[in-house]
Parts: structure tokens; sequence; C-alpha cells
């Protein structure tokens, strides 16, 4: 009996200290000595911390106590009267994540793996296939692939629900344990089953991993024939600051005239990255962000503490549905300062403050707890409503052909909370930072997605450079290649199923179950032969998109990363060529800034 109450003692004194320490979260960021590592999208690394130097919540104790009693009863219960031996370690965790199921989706358990990966994503490298995830609706969802990894050039997109890995179903599976199957050596393959929004079938990648270099500015410099620079930045980590630092004054050293600094797809980073962005932007006692939780002293103010190295020429944020939580710290406070013009679509809506806390002696637990949210100096949550239950809803997925936006879930910009800018223009709260000018969204067609999911550019590009190593970046897609192209991928089997063909499934498996295929087989059969006839001329209507995509593999294939901005992005690409256009006309820019917000619909 003596053991058994050693037990429960043990399990009592770990539960105090458990709910002792959320209390502690709740109600403070830090009082280490030292500045902590804070993440602008996840955690404030809070390791030092005496429980007893922070406020309490006002709970009383008589009732503090007596739940706390009702825990570690039903723990000593099932570890001594279930009916099999239990792993207590396991109940124990098993009983926190229960505390958690009713919070946030982003306060969660951490175990060693998970934290060890989180400290990875700000320095580094890693191997594996180089996305951003997210656990909900009881699936994984890719938040952002990172640019240049074998996921970007795959062809996954930001919303694809990841079903299945490696055929294990992702249902009611946490990030962190999808993170750890889809992570290994460097040359081993993943498969990974996607759902994609407008596309009935699911469909089967195969993920080829690598070392995953986590650099930040993908690349610097000027848009050809302009003096306009660009500058793209894909993660706020360590080293952030001082790499865009670099490129801006290399930037200046060319006089430019005015700068496009491209947060597309940045899914964020450290909260300390993100103030020094803004800061080489923004004049000196610049509010860049603050924090407000339940406690008074959660609110964290973040000013601008540096002279800012572009400071007053033209400047254009490039925006997209991927663009989150740091980066949305900086294009609201450099929007609400009316310091440059936002272009694009609206972003992610990712706002939380964490904070994590080690819950055991030898560091192989840790409670991630959500403590305040993050607001832009206008006032703006960053933060979406739809995002914070555990049970969220999927909010602004790439739309694909033929597929509407679902009005029940969507919420129209003059639904929105109105703010005003330092300069008095308009903008919109609500959760996510409305853009200025918003540019309208890419609709992917069923060939399309296909071709490029099932590598087919990608593979032609490896052959075509094969037969042509002198190649030049600069080349033309002429019809002499679109039709190479189309061989090859009729000789590599290429196929794909179009919504008719899912439609005309249904109904054979309709007139099967009715007994009548002897009445409708001649007509099924001319419907199959209309879907392929339609399939042929989807070549045609895509031709564009085809060639833009042979001429970007080949680029990458010849000339990198680097070629691929110089030779498609800063010439093709729609949102980039749209902030160039605003910038060579300095009138209107000025007038964006000066009449109020302009809501302008790009075709």
């Amino acid at each position: 009996m003596l053991r058994y109450s050693v037990q429960l003692f043990g399990i009592t004194v770990f539960a105090l200290a458990l709910i002792w320490v959320v209390g502690e979260g709740e109600a403070s960021q830090s009082v280490a000595d030292s500045e902590p590592v804070l993440w602008a999208d996840t955690v404030h690394i809070n390791l030092d911390n005496d429980p007893e130097t922070q406020p309490r919540p006002q709970v009383r104790r008589d009732t503090f106590l007596k739940d706390v009693k009702k825990l570690s009863q039903t723990a000593f219960n099932v570890r001594n009267h279930y009916m099999e031996d239990v792993d207590t370690h396991e109940i124990i965790k098993a009983g926190i994540r229960g505390m958690l199921s009713d919070l946030d989706r982003f306060s969660v358990l951490m175990e060693k793996s998970s934290y060890d990966a989180l400290m990875e994503s700000t320095h580094g490298k890693y191997e594996g296939l180089g996305m951003q995830i997210d656990a909900r609706d009881d699936r994984i969802r890719i938040v952002t692939p990172i640019e240049g990894t074998p996921a970007y050039r795959k062809g996954l997109h930001a919303g694809d629900i990841i079903w299945e890995i490696d055929g294990e179903s992702t249902e009611g599976m946490s990030s962190s344990d999808a993170s750890k199957i889809m992570r290994g050596t460097a040359g081993t393959s993943v498969n990974l089953t996607i759902k994609r929004q407008g596309i009935k079938e699911l469909l089967d990648f195969e993920v080829e991993r690598a070392v995953i270099s986590l650099k930040s500015v993908n690349y610097s410099g000027v848009l050809p024939g302009t003096d306009i620079g660009y500058v793209r930045l894909s993660r706020f980590a360590e080293e952030t600051s001082a790499e865009l630092r670099e490129a801006i004054n290399e930037l200046n050293e060319k006089n430019i005239s005015g700068l496009i600094f491209d947060l597309r797809s940045n899914g964020g980073g450290l909260l300390d990255q993100a103030k020094e962005t803004a800061e080489l932007f923004l004049n000196p006692g610049s509010e860049i962000v603050y924090t407000k939780g339940k406690f008074e002293d959660s609110e964290r103010h973040y000013q601008s503490e540096r002279p800012p190295i572009y400071a007053d020429k033209p400047l254009v944020i490039l925006v997209n549905d991927g663009t989150a939580s740091a980066s949305e710290i900086v294009s609201g406070a450099i929007q609400d300062w009316d310091r440059g013009i936002i272009v694009g679509t609206e972003t992610y809506g990712k706002g939380l403050v964490q904070q994590i806390f080690p819950i055991s002696s030898d560091g192989s637990l840790a409670l991630k707890l959500t403590t305040a949210k993050y607001y832009v100096p206008s006032g703006r949550c960053i933060q979406r409503e739809d995002r914070q239950g555990k049970k969220a809803a999927p909010h602004d997925l790439p739309l694909q052909a033929g597929e509407e936006e679902d009005e029940a879930d969507s919420v129209t910009v003059a639904e929105k909370d109105i703010y005003y800018t330092n300069g008095g223009r308009v903008v919109y709260g609500g959760g996510g930072i409305v853009p200025d000018i918003e540019i309208e969204r890419d609709i992917w067609q069923p060939l399309e997605i296909n071709l490029q999911r099932q590598s087919m550019f990608f593979d032609f590009a490896v052959q075509y450079v094969a037969k042509h190593p002198d190649i030049d970046p600069g080349f033309k897609v002429t019809d002499e290649m679109v039709s190479e192209f189309r061989g090859f991928i009729k000789e590599k089997e290429f196929d794909y199923k179009t919504t008719l063909q899912f439609a005309l499934g249904e109904l054979e498996a309709t007139i099967k179950d009715e007994k009548k295929s002897d009445l409708f087989s001649a007509d099924l059969e001319d419907l199959s032969k209309l879907i392929e006839q339609e399939k042929e001329a989807d070549f045609d209507r895509s031709l564009d998109y085809i060639k833009d995509m042979i001429k970007r593999e080949i680029v990458s294939a010849v000339a990198g990363e680097r070629g691929v901005y110089e030779e498609i992005v800063l010439k093709t690409d729609k949102t980039v060529q749209k902030a160039a256009e605003i910038l060579k006309h300095n009138g209107e820019y000025s007038e964006l800034l000066a009449a109020g917000q302009a809501k302008e619909k790009l075709n």
C-alpha cells in the first residue's frame, strides 16, 4: 500500500505542477533575464521561469485542489484497478491532451522530437520534403511548400490535404507526428495521398526526401529594363534581417527608384526577425505589433528602434493566402503606417502568441500554450476567428476549375470590421491582411494539376536538357518543343480523369446497380469517346500554362532557382508585373496612399 501511496503522491505533484505552469503561461510572457526566442506564428520559449515569481490566475484554492484531486484519483484508479496493465506514462499524456482538447488547436503537448523540430526550423538544415503543415479538421493540411524543395517541385500546393502518408491515414494525426513520418534520410521517398479542393479523386505523389536548406532571402535583384528592385523573402529565421539588410543595401547602391518585397507563401517565423524586418522600412518609434491576452501583463508593444535603410522610396509588398504570421505582422505594419502598398490576395490569418513550458524534468515533454494574440498598429487582430478551434473551418484554399467559393464560409470585405491607417485610409479587420489591390487567384485545370503532379514537366526538362546541354536560359518555347512534349507525355502513358469522367463513372455504377447495362451500353460508349475528344482539346486550352511550365522547368534545370526568378518571375509573374506597373507610375502609387483603399481586380 505504501508503494501505491507514493505513486499517488507523485501523480498529484505532477498534476499540481502542470496546472500551476498552465496558469503561469496564461498570465505572463516572461521574466527571464534574457529575452526568450519568440515565434510570430508558434511559440515563446520560456525555459527559465520560476512559477513562484509569476502572477497567478484568480482561482479559489479549494476549488483548484478539488479539481486536482479528481485528476490524480482518476489516474490512480486507472493504474491500479483497470482490468489490464496500462502504461502510466501514456495515460498521463492522454490526460494532458484531454485538457487541451477544448482549447485552440495550437495549444498542444510536445514531445522531444517535436520540440527539436521546432528549434530546427530557425536555423541549419534538415532532411525531409520541405513544406509547412498544419493539423486541421482531423487531417493534415499543407500551409505552404518551401520554394526549391521536393514538395514545391512536385507541385504540392497550399491548402492540399494530406490524406495518407505511406498508406497510413492522417485522420486524427498531429502535425508533429506527420512531420516525423515524412522526415527521413535524403534520397529515400515517401508516398503522399493528397485531397485537393475541387478534385474528386485522391492524388498520389511520390516525393523524394532531400537536404532542406533553410535560407531566408531566395533572390534579390533589379527587374529587367527598369530601376525597380525586387527581394523575395520565404521565411523569418535567425539570419533573416541580416540577409535582408545586405540585399537591400546592395539594391540601394544600384539607386533603385522603388522596391517590390515578395512575402507570398512566407509562413512566418521568429518575431524578433519580423520586428527587425519592419525596422528596415519604418521610422524609429513606430509601433510594429502588440500582443494582448487575458491578463494585463500579456500586453507587450514592439516598436521600431533603429533608423530604416529604405526609408522613403516607394514600396510594394506582395502577399497571398500562404502569407502567415510574421509576414502578416510586417505587411500589416507597413500598411497601417501608409509606408507601402499591399498587392495580392488576402493573407492566411495566423496570429497567436504561444509559450513553451517544460513539464518533465528530463525534457521529454513540454506544453505549447497559447497566451495572447497579435495585433497590428491599427488595432486589427491578425488571427482569423475560424482558425482558433481544434475543429477550425477551412479557409482560402486555392480554387479549382469549375468551383465557386462557398458563400456560407466566406466573409466579404463589406462584412469586415473597418479600421484606419495612420493616414486615415480604410483597412479591414477580421483576421489576415486584406491587400490594397487584389489579384485574382489562378484557377487550376485538371490537366494542369495532373501534368505537374506526375512530374511530366520536370521529367521532360531533364530529358530535353540532356539532348540540348547548351540551351540558353533566355530561350522561347517553340511549337516544335510543345509537340515534343506532347509526344513525351504520350510515350509516358500520361492519363488523368476529368470531372466528366467521374460523373460518367457514377452513372455507369448506377446503371449497373439497376441492371440496365445492355440498355445503355452504346450510349455510355459514345460518351466515353466524347470525353476522350474533350481531353485532347484540354491540351490546347491549357497551352499557355503548358508553355510556361516547360519554360520554368528547363530554366530551373540549366540556371537553377536564380534563373527562374530572372527569366520567369520578374518577366512574366502577373502580380510582380502589377506591382511594377504601380511603381513605374509614381502618381498612381501616391494616389493609392493618399486617397484611401482602392480595390481593384486584375483578371
